[in-house]
């Protein structure tokens, strides 16, 4: 039997069967997580993902943006043009989950002072 036909393991991310600890993994990486930071204040093409993303190399965004796509949260646009122009979205599903991501950053960039504190305090 498919782990999809098994209906009781689907949606249960703390088994080591469900499907959506793959989708946890791929959509909670650093690089998606800013990939979709990113593509959630509008259509970009690579170069300008890359050059938002500090640090982040061109294997890796390519890898992560494919990785999302197959996933169904960006869609890939290419332009029959020389020399070709390809543009990346958010599809519906991947707005969704960049909603609840920015959130998340946002807490984690306004709570950031009181994060250190805690760190540089532990660190004594």
């Amino acid at each position: 039997m498919s782990i999809y036909a098994s209906s009781h393991l689907i949606g249960q991310v703390l088994s080591s069967e469900c499907p959506s600890r793959e989708i946890l993994e791929h959509l909670t990486s650093k690089w998606s997580v800013l990939v979709l930071r990113c593509l959630s204040d509008g259509v970009l093409r690579f170069s300008e993902l890359r050059n938002r993303i500090e640090g982040v190399s061109e294997k890796m965004l390519a890898q992560t943006l494919k990785v999302l796509e197959q996933d169904g949260f960006v869609l890939r646009t290419v332009y029959p043009e020389v020399p070709p122009r390809v543009e990346y979205q958010l599809t519906i599903l991947g707005a969704q989950a960049a909603e609840k991501l920015n959130y998340l950053i946002g807490w984690i960039e306004r709570s950031l002072p009181d994060i250190l504190e805690s760190k540089q305090r532990l660190a004594k």
